[in-house]
């Protein structure tokens, strides 16, 4: 069962499903989901969505 180490107290948690630290009841920062990912986005994957939009829409384009 792997540990997750919190960011703020530096102490472990083994709860894996835990969204706050235990000990000091900060945020763990997890992303929990397909919508969680969504709300903490990382810049690599803000822009692989703006390319895929600029593609499709190209394409929708030359089809009509």
């Amino acid at each position: 069962m792997p540990k997750y180490i919190c960011p703020h107290c530096k102490q472990p948690i083994d709860d894996d499903e835990a969204l706050l630290c235990l000990y000091c009841g900060e945020s763990l920062n997890r992303a929990v989901g397909f919508m969680g990912k969504l709300r903490y986005p990382r810049p690599k994957t803000i822009i692989i969505i703006i390319v895929l939009l600029l593609i499709g829409s190209f394409m929708l384009l030359m089809l009509i």
